[in-house]
């Protein structure tokens, strides 16, 4: 449900106008050293109203430990990091809480939860719980030693070109959505498990966790089925498993090959646009025309790199755990 992992296992917590967000990290090994600074620059990496065409909201985003730290080193038992909201506007929301948003989780929300859902700026389907994941994420950073994580928006609306792809949104008074490309090296041989827990079929749960994530892509991805089997096969080069070309995305077989794994995600456009839209009022169960007012990004790929960086830490830790590569007291 809130959790996720098998032996470094993550669970989420928090609203977006609650009092915070955050999450608990079981499993990490003691004897990590471990401080608030350590979170720092990737939190920061998270913030909105860092660059164009995202949100103006701001919070501080330090993380409070509120367990697991012992003389600066985890103890091995569960730690939980705090993030406190203080820069909220729920009157936003309020407004139109009989009209729920096209493209949010609104009406299901209300349907799942009858109506008890704390609907003020997304509740818990608020972006604003990857901070949490970010947190973690940085713990998870610090566990793989000579393993690279590097993701990068590659195309906004459609446009490689990240600034003209923007302007589109300024221009149509609209939102985008982007390409978020990550690349993991490092890597070891071995890493999953065939069928249920490929190292594809793990990351791509992992990713649909991030709001707004529409797709998931590896290697080659959806143009490998325009090519001849000959043309899409990496030939292999040494005993390292190296190989002439990367097609696959570094895993075969749903086991890492040693090669550099590479995948890309589909972000949609931000769903709360100032657009005028028509959805249903479900007090009066007829439409209406609206629009959203409030602080949103123009295009929420923008902020996208440093989660998907995070939660791809999150899942190579466990799978690392799960080959005994990395070890259990460090």
């Amino acid at each position: 449900m809130n959790s996720y992992g098998t032996l470094f296992r993550v669970s989420i917590f928090g609203e977006s106008h609650g009092e915070s967000v955050g999450i608990v990290v079981d499993g990490c090994p003691a004897g990590l050293s471990l401080t608030e600074d350590d979170l720092l620059p990737d939190l920061e990496r998270r913030k909105g109203g860092k660059q164009k065409g995202t949100t103006p909201r701001q919070e501080a985003d330090y993380p409070f430990f509120k367990s697991g730290l012992f003389n600066g080193k985890t103890t091995g038992f569960p730690i939980s990091i705090f993030f406190e909201n203080n820069n909220t506007r729920s009157e936003d929301y309020q407004k139109q809480r009989s009209i729920p948003r096209p493209g949010h989780a609104d009406w299901v929300a209300h349907q799942k939860f009858g109506g008890h859902e704390d609907y003020r700026g997304g509740g818990h389907f608020s972006a604003r719980l990857t901070t949490g994941l970010v947190g973690a994420g940085a713990i998870a950073k610090k566990l793989l030693n000579g393993i690279s994580i590097h993701a990068d928006v590659t195309e906004i609306a459609g446009d490689k070109d990240l600034e003209r792809g923007l302007q589109k949104a300024i221009d149509a008074k609209d939102t985008v959505g982007g390409i978020v490309e990550c690349r993991v090296s490092g890597l070891p041989v071995g890493l999953g498990e065939p069928y249920f827990d490929s190292v594809e079929s793990v990351i791509a749960h992992m990713m649909f966790a991030i709001p707004a994530v529409r797709g998931v892509e590896f290697g080659t991805g959806f143009e490998a089925a325009k090519m001849f089997g000959s043309e899409h096969n990496d030939a292999i080069e040494n005993m390292d498993g190296k190989t002439r070309t990367n097609h696959a995305g570094g895993v075969v077989g749903g086991i890492s090959n040693g090669n550099e794994l590479v995948f890309r995600l589909a972000i949609k456009p931000t769903s709360s646009t100032p657009k005028e839209q028509t959805s249903l009022n479900w007090d009066t169960e007829q439409q209406e025309t609206f629009s959203v007012k409030g602080r949103h990004d123009l295009c929420v790929a923008l902020r996208a790199p440093v989660i998907v960086e995070a939660a791809t830490a999150l899942v190579l830790v466990d799978l690392m755990l799960q080959e005994q590569r990395i070890k259990r007291i460090l």
